[in-house]
């Protein structure tokens, strides 16, 4: 399955900061542009997970 997902990066003294607008939790920093989308990858993964694992429980 695949969705699209709105990743919006803002410029802040010492970097980036990153956040996904649907989706409440996934949001990071990063020294660089790419720094920050490499952890708001990951962070996307994180919060995926756990919304899963509290479905299901």
């Amino acid at each position: 399955m695949n969705i699209a997902l709105t990743a919006v990066y803002t410029k802040v003294p010492g970097g980036y900061v990153a956040y996904v607008e649907e989706l409440p939790g996934a949001n990071t920093q990063g020294a660089t542009i790419e720094e920050a989308r490499t952890n708001l990858e990951e962070a996307i993964q994180l919060v995926l997970e756990a919304n899963r694992v509290l479905m299901f429980k």
